[in-house]
């Protein structure tokens, strides 16, 4: 992902800062625990195609 890229985006529902989880290959937003999936190196960003992070993946 374009480091351009996740310097602009933010989560749609809280406007926080996104984290790149490279491994899962999503956008994570602590806030409001949940994770964004990146598809075909394009971040999908609908609340409703987000997962919801367990505590542990939060740490």
């Amino acid at each position: 992902m374009d480091k351009r890229l996740l310097d602009i985006l933010v989560c749609p529902l809280c406007k926080s800062t996104l984290h790149l989880d490279a491994n899962q290959h999503e956008l994570i937003c602590k806030a409001d625990r949940l994770a964004y999936p990146i598809r075909d190196d394009v971040p999908v960003m609908l609340v409703d195609e987000a997962r919801t992070l367990s505590a542990d993946e939060i740490l």
